[in-house]
């Protein structure tokens, strides 16, 4: 039990302040469509196929065409484009262009999104954040396991009594319990989306990884060339035909010469945000190449689905966002506070007996 105590400090006071900035930054994110502000982000979703594809042609007309589209959803009236390099812009629903940018640095929702899943370090810090989310696991069942001998100590308090040392670790031990659950589902959601073999072994007893995750890889089929003006209405009504109730979510066009144009689109069913319905078309002259219903694929692929909208609280409504920003601000107050007594509140060492 000590050699466990004693991991648990240390891990805390070396990786609690990145704990704490996830956690913060994660609890901001939740409520990210509340307050991004550009003209048209309160609008009414558009659902009908012609006035979208409308806008789609209009979008991708433009010169400084983008290279795919996030559509408008029923929390966010406006399109994202995306482009190369971090660059972007928020359209209206009618396709004109409301606010853009050159760098993620320009938007704050973009750089903290950033932050949250990559800590600014692109692949590197994605898998570094995996790792931090793992050892987040390891705090959860571990201090469990110490606070379980000392549970008839235990006093609920939402901030420490004094800011002493004692004080303070007797805080983070009780409240760390009580948060533990949401604290789990946080540091497990965020370690199946960082590192792929960490989803494999969790969802490993309902199929294989290889067959499940082969259920949205693209069809081996080669496009043609982008037409010069493809007929996004008959793209997109053909797609609105197949599952009349979906919604769009993701246009991308080929990014290279033989690649397919994607769609993603929302069935009400599907828990993830940007769905996981897809349909693939021919560049050249728009017929459909493939398509994959969300809610007809294996079970590791659907459970898969859920792990994101449990993560970033896409799932539940209000309640559940105010629980998982619950469990962000309470990882920023348990790592700050760790790394503060762990550093700076250490007990000063006796001096011997003369």
């Amino acid at each position: 039990m000590k050699a466990l105590d004693l991991l648990h400090r240390w891990a805390g006071g070396i990786l609690g302040l990145v704990l704490a900035l996830m956690g913060l930054s994660g609890a901001l994110l939740v409520h990210k469509d509340a307050w991004v502000m550009a003209p048209g982000a309160g609008d009414a979703l558009v659902r009908d196929a012609g006035p979208v594809a409308a806008a789609v042609g209009k979008i991708f007309a433009d010169p400084a065409r983008p290279e795919s589209i996030i559509f408008a959803s029923d929390s966010f009236g406006l399109h994202r484009l995306r482009t190369a390099k971090g660059a972007g812009a928020y359209a209206d629903q009618a396709g004109t262009v409301v606010a853009s940018w050159d760098s993620i640095w320009e938007r704050p929702e973009l750089w903290l999104f950033d932050l949250h899943h990559y800590l600014l370090a692109g692949e590197v810090g994605e898998t570094f954040l995996g790792i931090v989310s793992l050892v987040g696991l390891f705090f959860v069942i571990s201090g469990f396991i110490l606070w379980w001998k000392l549970r008839r100590t235990f006093q609920f308090k939402l901030w420490p009594a004094r800011m002493s040392r004692p004080a303070i670790i007797r805080h983070h031990r009780d409240i760390g319990v009580v948060l533990a659950p949401l604290l789990f589902v946080s540091c497990l959601t965020g370690a199946m989306l960082t590192l792929r073999p960490v989803a494999d072994f969790v969802l490993s007893p309902l199929g294989s990884a290889k067959e499940w995750r082969a259920a949205t890889a693209a069809p081996k089929v080669t496009g043609g060339p982008l037409a010069d003006n493809p007929d996004w209405h008959a793209m997109l009504s053909a797609a609105q035909a197949r599952f009349p109730e979906a919604e769009f979510r993701v246009l991308a066009l080929p990014r290279k010469a033989g690649d397919l144009i994607s769609l993603r689109l929302k069935q009400p069913d599907e828990w993830l945000p940007n769905g996981r319905t897809l349909i693939w078309f021919d560049p050249a002259d728009g017929r459909v190449v493939d398509m994959r219903d969300a809610l007809s694929m294996p079970a590791g692929q659907q459970a898969f689905q859920k792990v994101y909208p449990l993560h970033a609280a896409k799932v539940g409504g209000l309640a559940y966002r105010l629980l998982m920003t619950l469990s962000g601000l309470g990882m920023a107050v348990l790592g700050t506070l760790a790394v503060w007594t762990f550093w700076f509140k250490r007990p000063k060492k006796q001096a011997a007996p003369v």
